[in-house]
């Protein structure tokens, strides 16, 4: 399966599990990689250094995206983006994600599913800059939004630029998605840090990053949103899933209506151990650099 993975990587460590995961799933093949939200050029160039240290899909375009959401909400910052690098400047990667994007998924007509992990705002230009977007992609798989019965709330990628978010929900796009009902029931906690660091020269990485992102958040542990939903495209058969529509209100809160013409699949996961299961031992195999290559 060939994907396109779309990514506000840098802030929130999940990101980078998900791009290890995708790494070390053989069932998956790694078009090029675009950047969203905030310095895309920095996130960009992080993502291109993660890959180099996991020796993986060194050529594979990455590119960043646009910077600010459509909406014009204030993009949330909190300044550790790409901290545990000196030298990600050296890091060449391409200036036009929206352009990559729709260019990548027209030469494979069909063929090409993309996974969006950050707010939506690449998604919407795509559609607006391209016609033929909304029927070149094969799937659209996002990770956003809360479907939780009870307490459900703003979620990030969908708040962070609300109209991009009722753009993509209104299209034709045959969308997946997973939100906080799926993402929160599993958990990271220092036990599992312990084995990423131990999986190789991008383990010790991602172990690093994953305690930062804790200290930043005063959290002994960190729930892997993005990569559950990279899992999902490697292992469908692990998730269930509900056809709906999606409504998106003016503070980004969802709301879904089943129904079976819907556009929408609703993602959720029985197996919650076996999940888990799958997901680290993934992580650890991209995690593992083919390289020898060490920061």
């Amino acid at each position: 399966m060939t994907l396109f993975l779309d990514t506000d990587i840098g802030t929130d460590v999940d990101d980078a599990l998900a791009l290890a995961l995708i790494a070390g799933s053989p069932e998956l093949e790694l078009a090029g990689i675009s950047t969203v939200y905030g310095d895309t050029a920095l996130r960009a160039r992080l993502a291109r250094r993660y890959l180099r240290i996991a020796g993986r899909n060194a050529e594979i375009p990455i590119a960043a995206g646009t910077e600010v959401p459509l909406s014009g909400r204030e993009v949330w910052w909190p300044g550790h983006e790409g901290a545990l690098f000196e030298d990600l400047a050296d890091e060449r990667v391409d200036p036009d994600g929206v352009r990559l994007l729709a260019e990548t998924v027209a030469r494979h007509r069909g063929e090409i599913d993309v996974l969006a992990i950050g707010p939506l705002t690449n998604i919407a230009a795509a559609l607006e800059s391209d016609p033929s977007f909304e029927s070149n992609v094969r799937r659209l798989v996002i990770m956003g939004a809360d479907f939780r019965p009870h307490r459900r709330i703003p979620e990030h990628n969908i708040k962070s630029d609300v109209d991009s978010a009722r753009r993509v929900f209104a299209s034709g796009l045959d969308i997946h998605v997973g939100g906080l009902e799926l993402t929160t029931r599993f958990w990271l906690d220092s036990r599992d840090v312990d084995v990423i660091e131990g999986a190789g020269a991008l383990g010790a990485v991602l172990a690093r990053e994953m305690t930062s992102w804790w200290n930043f958040t005063e959290a002994d542990g960190n729930t892997p949103h993005d990569p559950l939903l990279a899992l999902y495209l490697a292992r469908p058969d692990l998730f269930t899933a509900t056809r709906a529509t999606v409504e998106v209100d003016d503070d980004g809160m969802t709301s879904e209506t089943v129904d079976p013409a819907g556009n929408v699949l609703i993602l959720d996961a029985e197996r919650i151990d076996v999940v888990k299961d799958e997901l680290m031992r993934r992580v650890c195999a991209g995690a593992e650099s083919i390289t020898g290559l060490r920061v």
